[in-house]
């Protein structure tokens, strides 16, 4: 395990999570568990979560949401793989999941029949949609963005285009993990656990909410954010002389006045056309091309430096590989070290929350698939001689362990049903 400071919080030390996950969401909600010092035991099949080895866009998933977990990689179509989840469950407090609709119940782990072993479990169901028309369509972070409003208001008109981050699917996992914690603190009053849920189309309406009651309120349908009729006057990129790109945000009518007063520009000040930020709303259409203009003077270091020392809310165009040196990430501790899985070392964003002033850090390297299945069986009981038949079989895996290609699909039998076979929730 990795250094952690003694001061570290860890509120939920006592309490112990079997995430059964893949993807984004799922991961994200054990994550968020394990950073507040959830045991949280990632089971895998015996071939390890395909998110391992996603390309592209998916090649980071892995490594961002699976920190702070023990990886038990078990076939929980086999007989004795299933008796060995039902051991570890009757001990856990928490499960996630997040496959899809059904797909849990066929394995004998839903919450009907797993609460009946456990009564105390709460158990976080994280899907596409809740209960209603739509529960049972395959759902993905790109197609809710399109039904909820997301992807219209992002992109511009008549090109309707996704957020750049699977922000449903990591917002799912936040308010997955927020109604474990809630179920949780009720069932101290009441012993017994219960089902939660979360789903990816909610979680875009809400980031939608506030364009539907836009048109609640002006009766007029909201433009998308490229076409939008701003609420500040000034909330724009610009463009500097030596080309880098600028964001500044003028939303205060006393924000105004510094700004004419950085660029010596007491006419715009005096201008009873710009006096509030609703006029300056209705002047867009020349101021904007006024101040844009004025903007190409300057190099951006000087601008950022002049907003920076009076207080204008301002900001460079940044790219995520930039991140890694960002100073205030470096200097306020907000990336921490995470060990992979290879061994090699890696700085990754932490919760962006701190307790009693400590961020909450990676305390365990990144598991590697199956990497504590032997210490986890045998804190269920099992004997070593067990554990050697186990994986001689298949049923477990470590990483000493070699698997065959059959093996690797996580299945006793190839042509049987797999829970990993595919997933409801993809970044």
């Amino acid at each position: 395990m990795q250094d952690v400071s003694p001061a570290t919080p860890m509120p939920l030390k006592d309490i112990r999570v079997v995430e059964f996950s893949h993807m984004v969401m799922g991961p994200t909600c054990g994550m968020v568990l394990g950073d507040l010092g959830a045991d949280v035991i990632k089971v895998e099949p015996v071939g390890g979560d395909p998110t391992r080895r996603l390309l592209g866009t998916g090649a980071g998933f892995f490594r961002t949401f699976n920190r702070n977990k023990r990886s038990l990689a078990v076939d929980v179509t086999r007989a004795e793989g299933h008796e060995l989840i039902l051991r570890l469950v009757s001990k856990a407090d928490v499960v996630t999941e997040n496959f899809k609709p059904g797909r849990m119940r066929q394995f004998g782990l839903d919450y009907a029949t797993l609460s009946r072993l456990n009564p105390a479990l709460v158990y976080v169901s994280l899907k596409g949609f809740l209960p209603g028309p739509y529960a049972t369509r395959t759902a993905l972070d790109e197609v809710v963005q399109m039904m909820a409003g997301l992807a219209y208001m992002t992109g511009p008109r008549g090109q309707p285009l996704r957020a750049g981050t699977s922000v449903n699917d990591i917002m799912g996992g936040v308010f997955g993990a927020l109604a474990a914690l809630a179920a949780l603190y009720e069932r101290k009053s009441t012993g017994r656990g219960q089902e939660v849920q979360g789903a990816l189309f909610e979680n875009c309406v809400l980031l939608a909410a506030q364009h539907m009651q836009q048109f609640a309120v002006t009766g007029l349908a909201p433009d998308p954010m490229p076409a939008r009729l701003s609420a500040w006057g000034i909330y724009d990129v610009f463009t500097a002389r030596d080309g880098v790109q600028i964001f500044l945000a003028v939303v205060s009518d006393t924000q105004w006045r510094i700004f004419c007063d950085v660029f010596g520009r007491q006419d715009l000040a005096d201008d009873a056309r710009l006096a509030t930020n609703n006029d300056r709303v209705l002047a867009r259409d020349w101021l904007l091309p006024l101040l844009r203009e004025m903007m190409l003077g300057f190099d951006a270091s000087y601008l950022a430096a002049a907003f920076e020392r009076h207080g204008l809310p301002f900001a460079p165009i940044v790219t995520p590989q930039a991140l890694f040196d960002d100073p205030h990430l470096r200097a306020s501790g907000g990336l921490g070290d995470l060990v992979t899985e290879q061994g090699e070392h890696t700085r990754v964003p932490l919760l962006p929350i701190a307790m009693a002033g400590q961020r909450l850090p990676a305390r365990r390297p990144l598991p590697a698939a199956g990497e504590h299945t032997y210490e986890i069986l045998r804190d269920l009981g099992y004997l070593d001689s067990q554990i050697s038949r186990l994986l001689t079989e298949g049923v477990v895996a470590a990483p000493m362990h070699e698997v065959s290609p059959g093996e690797a699909l996580g299945t006793g039998d190839a042509s049987g049903p797999v829970l990993w076979e595919d997933g409801t929730h993809q970044g």
